[in-house]
């Protein structure tokens, strides 16, 4: 099985059914009769941009980051984890407890906000860039409010 086959059958197999882990989507893949490895399916996953997310039975499934309406998830993600939000120039800098700033930044990533041109992630400090003409000052009043949102 080639790349492209291989890449089509796990979309294919994440729309119809809530696959969990690599190991499921291995094994859903070899019932299917293609031959792979963990290392081969961990590639793939972040090749395709698969996110993970709640599945109604409250267990964490892939699903394509486009089909996931983020922005209430991106609201939580920043009233459990933003400490502080500073804006600089084009940049604003976000703090949180120390070890979460790369799930903020994955959260804020996969969102693909348009003013947001990146993210760069320490062990508690995530440095937002905003895209022009969007300003520091900007980016953070509009990630401000959408802490509040999150706690609300």
């Amino acid at each position: 099985m080639n790349r492209p086959e291989r890449h089509a059958a796990i979309l294919r197999l994440v729309r119809e059914r809530p696959i969990s882990t690599q190991t499921e989507l291995a094994d859903a893949l070899r019932s299917e009769g293609h031959e792979v490895v963990q290392t081969t399916v961990s590639r793939d996953v972040h090749e395709l941009g698969l996110v993970k997310v709640r599945h109604e039975t409250g267990r964490l499934v892939y699903a394509f980051a486009e089909d996931v309406g983020l922005s209430e998830d991106v609201s939580a993600a920043l009233s459990r984890w933003a400490l502080t939000v500073e804006p600089s120039g084009q940049l604003v800098v976000v703090t949180t407890p120390y070890g979460y700033a790369s799930a903020l930044a994955q959260a804020i990533d996969v969102s693909r906000h348009g003013g947001i041109a990146g993210t760069v992630a320490g062990e508690n400090t995530v440095l937002l860039v905003a895209r022009e003409p969007l300003t520091g000052a900007d980016l953070a009043e509009e990630i401000r409010r959408h802490r509040l949102e999150g706690a609300a």
